[in-house]
């Protein structure tokens, strides 16, 4: 019998060049606070049901066996759904304030929903949408038909 994995993300991990800087960025800009206790060269966010981790690169790139050489291998689309398109607007006029750089104002978008995208400081792209199709309990995890 062949085994697939389950259906569910548990950690999410950013390679990034300046591991300071970027933990900086994601608890001084989205207002994120890290997991409490240190572990050397590598930061954990809890999410809802998910761990992000910030991790360099380099080591990364080294954990997976694979060379850094900058060929896609650090791009990655991070989407996070919102109740609705107030609360994105809202999302991305916070951005504005904190000096967020953002790729994409939000708008309706061509599947019915309402979106944007904005980056963080190594250009990792985060999208913010309102999806009327998917459902989402109070703390923001999607219902399941």
């Amino acid at each position: 019998m062949i085994r697939l994995p389950p259906q569910r993300i548990s950690f999410i991990t950013l390679g990034v060049r300046d591991l300071q800087a970027s933990s900086i960025f994601y608890q001084q800009k989205f207002g994120w606070k890290p997991l409490p206790g240190e572990s050397e060269g590598i930061v954990f966010f809890q999410l809802h049901g998910q761990i992000m981790a910030l991790f360099p690169s380099d080591a990364l790139a080294d954990d997976a066996g694979i060379v850094n050489n900058g060929a896609g291998f650090r791009r990655v689309t991070l989407s996070i759904n919102c109740h609705s398109e107030k609360e994105v607007d809202d999302i991305f006029e916070g951005f504005r304030a904190n000096g967020v750089t953002i790729i994409k104002a939000p708008a309706k978008v061509f599947w019915g929903g309402y979106s944007g995208y904005a980056c963080d400081n190594e250009d990792n792209y985060w999208e913010f949408a309102y999806n009327p199709f998917i459902g989402l309990d109070d703390n923001g995890a999607i219902l399941t038909s």
